[in-house]
């Protein structure tokens, strides 16, 4: 994982926190309404609370098995992680650049892969010049690796 993807899930758990004392006020507002057996609002409350805390408890967990990868330490003589890699997709004849991240950092509109997604599979561990076939739910993709950047 990237510096920024490890900051950006420190941002995300330290905003989770702060929603704690927050649905904690709605769950007591939600008490002094009586009988709690048909209460929605302190069910409601109870299940935003629920759901926050699983969210904290898998941030946390992503935060303390997080290895930031030192981008000045990577090669581009294959595809690996935090990698940028110019590719053209030999069946449509379309150029496309992709960085390989970790899952928490993937948003493929920002060109930010997976390393899981079979795309990035099929490209790791390849280099300029190579052609890869990525299998894919439409079917099987084949891609020229045209440039490896950091």
């Amino acid at each position: 994982m990237s510096q920024d993807g490890l900051d950006k899930l420190k941002k995300d758990l330290a905003e989770a926190l702060t929603q704690r004392p927050v649905i904690s006020a709605a769950i007591a507002e939600a008490r002094e309404k009586g009988d709690l057996s048909e209460n929605a609002e302190y069910e409601s409350a109870r299940e935003a609370q629920s759901l926050l805390e699983i969210k904290i408890a898998n941030l946390q967990d992503m935060i303390a098995k997080a290895k930031v990868l030192d981008a000045s330490m990577l090669s581009t003589d294959k595809v690996q992680m935090l990698n940028t890699v110019k590719v053209e997709n030999l069946s449509a004849k379309k150029v496309m650049t992709f960085t390989i991240v970790g899952e928490s950092e993937a948003d493929f509109a920002k060109g930010k892969l997976a390393s899981t997604t079979p795309i990035a599979k099929a490209l790791i561990g390849h280099g300029v010049g190579e052609t890869v076939e990525a299998k894919v739910p439409a079917g099987v993709i084949k891609f020229k690796i045209l440039e490896i950047s950091i």
